[in-house]
């Protein structure tokens, strides 16, 4: 006789962190850490307070156009507003 297990529900779901959506939590996290490099090569290389202005600005400015993005959407389509006419060598034709 087998047995029966609850199955979880929410697996197709995308993991959501601090707002953040799936793929959205890799760039967050990307923006945050490029963010602290330039921040600490220009702190060494330059100036501390540029380098603290140049931190400060590349994270929030990531984050901020982090959050925009995601408004788009996980998966972001163009769209074409032209008509396209594929021949039999995959040559797009314009119209």
């Amino acid at each position: 006789m087998a047995r029966k297990f609850a199955v979880y529900k929410g697996l197709q779901k995308p993991l959501i962190f601090k707002g953040f959506k799936g793929k959205f939590i890799y760039w967050g996290l990307a923006f945050l850490l490029s963010g602290l490099v330039f921040g600490a090569l220009t702190m060494s290389l330059v100036n501390m307070w540029l380098g603290a202005f140049v931190l400060i600005g590349c994270i929030v400015g990531g984050l901020l156009f982090t959050a925009a993005k995601q408004k788009g959407g996980l998966h972001t389509k163009s769209r074409d507003s032209q008509i396209f006419i594929l021949n039999h060598y995959g040559r797009k034709n314009t119209i």
